[in-house]
């Protein structure tokens, strides 16, 4: 099967997944901390490169340029799936199923691989953040109901009982469920699955913390070098 300009569909594939990856990688904790603050915020808190510990270790207002950076990679790697899928069907789609399955298809693959770069980037030593914020971003792209249910019960959980880790697990355990739900595709909830599983692995020492008590509340003031 051909896709963008006579590309064989795996090519197509693999070319999205490469993409969407390399977005993934542009960690804005990392780039924040590292090259603007010279300050790493993997050397600080948790080690964690994601918004939570960048806003405990250094708050202030880059907290927003990492923010931005966390959200526009998401979302490039969205468009430019879409487009290259949507370029891609002159060729190997026709029937008007098959177009809507592809182009959820290249939200979900586009999604699993923004997360792998955002989790592991090859440029920063293969230590990135948890995803939150970036997953959080591509959930509202897939489809609002999606978004409703992973960003409402993490907003309510996290509200409630001040623990973003809590609300982080709900985003990844629910996204599988409200996937099926709302398509009811074998293939895409696969895909929701690894991306969820992902998402609650990478929190599996805040559940632990979580179930012995010695996780850490968030709180909009900035912790002091050595609190946890």
């Amino acid at each position: 099967m051909l896709g963008l300009s006579g590309i064989p569909l795996p090519l197509l594939i693999g070319l999205t997944a490469v993409i969407a990856y390399f977005c993934g990688c542009f960690n804005g904790a990392v780039i924040v901390s590292k090259y603007i603050l010279r300050n790493d915020v993997r050397k600080h808190g948790s080690g964690n490169a994601g918004l939570t510990n960048f806003f405990r270790t250094f708050g202030g207002p880059l907290t927003f340029v990492v923010i931005l950076t966390d959200v526009l990679k998401a979302v490039v790697a969205i468009l430019v799936a879409r487009e290259l899928f949507t370029a891609g069907y002159t060729d190997f789609l026709s029937a008007a199923d098959a177009t809507a399955f592809w182009r959820v298809f290249a939200d979900y693959w586009a999604a699993l691989f923004c997360l792998l770069g955002h989790m592991f980037p090859c440029m920063f030593h293969f230590k990135g953040g948890k995803g939150i914020l970036s997953g959080g971003t591509i959930a509202i792209m897939i489809d609002w109901r999606i978004a409703l249910v992973v960003w409402g019960g993490f907003l309510i959980l996290t509200i409630l009982t001040r623990y973003v880790s809590l609300g982080s697990c709900w985003a990844g355990a629910s996204f599988p469920f409200a996937t099926w739900f709302v398509y009811q595709d074998l293939v895409i909830t696969l895909l929701s699955i690894v991306i969820g599983g992902l998402i609650l692995w990478k929190h599996r020492t805040n559940i632990q913390r979580l179930l012995n008590g010695s996780e850490s509340k968030f709180s909009f003031h900035r912790k002091k070098e050595g609190q946890s």
